[in-house]
């Protein structure tokens, strides 16, 4: 397929009420919190999971959409797949000295793992597939306010094993925010998608899955969490017609009216776009 011609830049919102969007495991899986704001925090690794989630859900079996990254896979394995496509024999930890099959094993593993041909991978290990640099990368997100997690202490009802029947009412805990508006900035590159084949079928199922993705992705942990709004930048020229953080400022996320009370949800806030003297050959799509 032939790869996207334009390059893209995207504003991302989406909340949780009540749940848990991004644990620390290195804080008792608090909800991450920068200290000095308490502004919430989501990662990129923990979107992309979610994206590579969806897509292996809506792509389940089709060609071309096996996913790289995914829970207990073995890299090694992976990338032997190419080499036994291609018929050739791998050397712990070299790419094969003809250049131009080293570069069919990278495009082979482009082609065939959607992951790797959107976000790039370093695949450099025991059998090497050589690296990719993705043209999809998105940034932490960030909450709107700062965020007050809760511990919630629960009980149960059940015990595993017949000496603990006495301990049925066993306490436990968990994090929660009450509610939390995110915003999570986005960038695509048709430089880089000419390297690794991501086409405009690619780019619809990203879109797709921005939007989707927290309608498979329920837990008792997270609560309820909603993609809310998507906002692209398209560039007509493929280097980009402005800077990036230009169009993000164009975005803005204020309260709706009386901000004394916590938000608790969506319609305290209201998002403007200025439009106004936006830069030659740059569009604004809302897609959601």
């Amino acid at each position: 397929m032939t790869a996207i011609q334009n390059r893209y830049e995207f504003v991302y919102l989406f909340d949780v009420a009540n749940g848990n969007p991004n644990g620390d495991p290195d804080a008792g899986n608090l909800p991450r919190l920068d200290p000095e704001t308490n502004r919430g925090l989501v990662t990129d690794v923990a979107l992309k999971r979610k994206i590579r989630n969806y897509v292996a859900l809506e792509k389940e079996g089709a060609p071309g959409f096996a996913i790289y990254m995914q829970e207990r896979s073995i890299l090694n394995n992976q990338h032997k797949q190419a080499y036994a496509a291609l018929s050739i024999e791998h050397e712990a930890k070299k790419l094969p000295k003809d250049e131009a099959k080293a570069r069919e094993l990278t495009v082979w593993m482009c082609a065939n793992f959607f992951d790797v041909r959107t976000f790039g991978a370093v695949m450099t290990t025991e059998v090497n597939a050589g690296q990719v640099r993705g043209p999809v990368q998105l940034a932490f997100a960030t909450s709107v306010e700062p965020v007050v997690p809760l511990e919630v202490s629960i009980t149960r009802v059940a015990v595993t094993n017949e000496k603990d029947l006495e301990k049925e009412r066993t306490m436990g805990r968990k994090h929660i925010l009450p509610y939390g508006l995110y915003r999570a900035h986005g960038f695509v590159s048709a430089k880089l998608a000419e390297r690794s084949g991501f086409s405009e079928d690619d780019l619809a199922l990203l879109w797709r899955s921005l939007i989707n993705l927290f309608e498979h992705d329920r837990s008792a942990a997270r609560g309820e969490m909603a993609a809310r709004r998507l906002i692209v930048f398209k560039h007509e020229h493929p280097m980009g017609n402005a800077p990036a953080h230009t169009l993000f400022e164009r975005v803005t996320v204020k309260r709706n009216g009386d901000d004394s009370a916590p938000a608790r949800s969506f319609s305290d806030y209201v998002v403007g776009i200025d439009r106004e003297g936006l830069q030659a050959g740059v569009e604004i799509v809302e897609i959601l």
